[in-house]
């Protein structure tokens, strides 16, 4: 890792609680920008502006949306039948096919300057894998990567391989948006009406299916935090908003 000042290895978090999607992707925005911006006026003209990171929690009313890349045929429902579930959907500028997003699910937004880390956004990838994988293993469950697909996984290699952790992320200038989605406590009947992340023949699971009860999603996002902490050699400082 490069060595930088150790400001700059600070990540605020906050909490947004449940946000409409679009409004908590404009919000993602925002800061985002905000960062690009600051790196450019620092090339141009020597500003010397200190660019912060951001990890923002979140939970979405029912939602799919679809990377950059995606194929909207892994849609699997019309318009009108979106309605009837409730649900929206939203072509969005992240990497990756479609997922979705709802109430029971940690929705977690690293929006980092890789500067401060390290210039990699594969390795920016596995690193958010690996604070899965040890958060899951505080609950005795087994995470794992499954070779060329994105995220975390149970029973790699089986028969019986399913994702319990969606990842997707856009990067401009080595700054950060997007990231992952860990199914805790979600209703797993909406992934029914999508092919997910455009991966056939493997299926989807939660915390709540694995160990057989509700899951405390506090005591999730905390160790989510403990563990980016660790991963990213970083200290977390909570925001309040």
């Amino acid at each position: 890792m490069i060595e930088i000042a150790a400001q700059n290895r600070q990540i605020l978090c906050r909490d947004i609680g449940l946000k409409d999607y679009q409004k908590a992707w404009d919000y993602q925005e925002n800061l985002f920008q905000g960062i690009v911006d600051s790196k450019i006026k620092n090339r141009r003209e020597n500003a010397g502006i200190t660019t912060s990171n951001f990890l923002i929690f979140v939970e979405h009313p029912h939602v799919y949306t679809l990377g950059k890349s995606g194929d909207l045929s892994h849609l699997l429902i019309d318009e009108n039948q979106l309605k009837q579930k409730g649900a929206s959907y939203y072509k969005i500028n992240r990497g990756g096919d479609i997922t979705y997003h709802g109430p029971g699910q940690i929705v977690g937004y690293p929006i980092f300057d890789l500067d401060h880390f390290f210039t990699d956004i594969h390795r920016f990838l596995r690193t958010l894998e690996e604070a899965i994988i040890l958060t899951l293993a505080d609950f005795d469950l087994v995470g794992d990567r499954s070779p060329g697909e994105t995220g975390v996984w149970l029973d790699v290699n089986t028969p019986f391989a399913r994702k319990i952790c969606a990842m997707g992320v856009r990067a401009s200038r080595w700054v950060t948006m997007h990231g992952f989605a860990l199914n805790v406590n979600t209703d797993l009947s909406y992934f029914e009406h999508i092919i997910p992340c455009g991966i056939t023949g493997k299926g989807v699971t939660s915390m709540q299916k694995e160990l057989g009860k509700p899951i405390d999603e506090k005591l999730v996002i905390e160790g989510i935090k403990r563990h980016l902490s660790f991963c990213f050699e970083a200290t977390i400082v909570e925001e309040q908003i």
